[in-house]
């Protein structure tokens, strides 16, 4: 697996998007000014299944301007500017093409945790019946962006807040012994608070039922098969991956930087890279394929081989 992905760097590492973290705080500034113009308007953008399959399949993506949820604008400045700066740490470490597949792998599947969310209820929920049966006790008057009231406010569930947490589970398997000041106080290892994150997120899909299991499980599942697929490249120090990035670079731009001389004088060893003004001509009467400058091709000695 970890040479498919060597390959798929190697031919898809050009496209990998930079600074994204960059580009995900523009994505939630955007929301956020957004939701405050019309706060109604998250329900026409949340990752709705019923809706898409309903003809509504902006929501595939749009579900992605939907920022972290929270009343507080300094924490949430403060919120976003933490997971910018571990974020751009990791894409530093990993590279653009890891850091882009290890985001991109946490939307696909949090869009499929939707629709598999979406199947369950579907099949074990009561289904089309009483998604109908809602529609009715709710009134012509009241109907909901989404079709359903059920999947209408269970979809602000499946948002990038998981994916944010995702990555702070990144950076503590990346950087376990790493020091950090808890309240600015205590110091505690982030491989220890990533564990506790993660027993928080287990609580917390407990308490949430059977949506929390979908919603939850689809940021720890891509959190899992990130590092089951790239576990070989990760037991690499981010020093060494660094320098060995470091070193593909030069040996990229020296080859880059690197001529090769179309024609060279056998004698002189001039080329037409260092001096383009002079001719180069083949010898007919040399034995073998040996070429010289002007001032040389007729004055050299001809090359025979000897005869047995």
């Amino acid at each position: 697996m970890s040479g498919l992905l060597n390959k798929a760097e190697r031919k898809l590492g050009k496209y990998a998007i930079p600074h994204l973290p960059l580009v995900m705080l523009i994505i939630y500034a955007i929301g956020y000014l957004m939701e405050k113009i019309n706060p109604e308007i998250i329900l026409y953008l949340s990752l709705n299944p019923y809706a898409i399959l309903h003809g509504e399949v902006w929501r595939i993506i749009s579900w992605v301007l939907i920022p972290p949820e929270s009343d507080n604008l300094f924490l949430v400045l403060i919120m976003l500017y933490f997971y910018y700066s571990i974020g751009t740490t990791l894409e530093r470490t990993w590279g653009n093409f890891y850091f882009n597949l290890y985001i991109f792998s946490g939307i696909l599947f949090t869009v499929l945790g939707a629709f598999c969310f979406y199947g369950y209820v579907m099949l074990f929920g009561g289904g089309a019946e009483a998604l109908a049966l809602e529609q009715l006790t709710l009134g012509s008057g009241n109907a909901v962006p989404g079709g359903s009231v059920l999947f209408a406010y269970s979809s602000l569930m499946f948002s990038t807040y998981y994916i944010n947490m995702s990555i702070f589970l990144a950076f503590a398997a990346t950087y376990p012994d790493m020091q950090v000041l808890l309240m600015f106080i205590i110091p505690i290892k982030v491989k220890v608070l990533g564990v506790i994150y993660a027993i928080f997120l287990v609580y917390e899909a407990w308490e949430m039922g059977v949506t929390g299991l979908f919603v939850i499980g689809a940021s720890l599942l891509n959190f899992l098969v990130f590092f089951l697929m790239t576990r070989k490249r990760l037991r690499r120090s981010p020093q060494m991956r660094a320098r060995q990035r470091a070193y593909r670079r030069e040996v990229h731009e020296s080859m880059n930087t690197r001529t090769i001389a179309r024609h060279k004088c056998a004698i002189c060893g001039r080329t037409s890279e260092e001096y383009p003004d002079l001719e180069f001509r083949f010898c007919s009467k040399c034995e073998g394929n040996y070429e010289y400058c002007q001032d040389h091709l007729f004055s050299h000695k001809h090359i025979v081989r000897n005869e047995k």
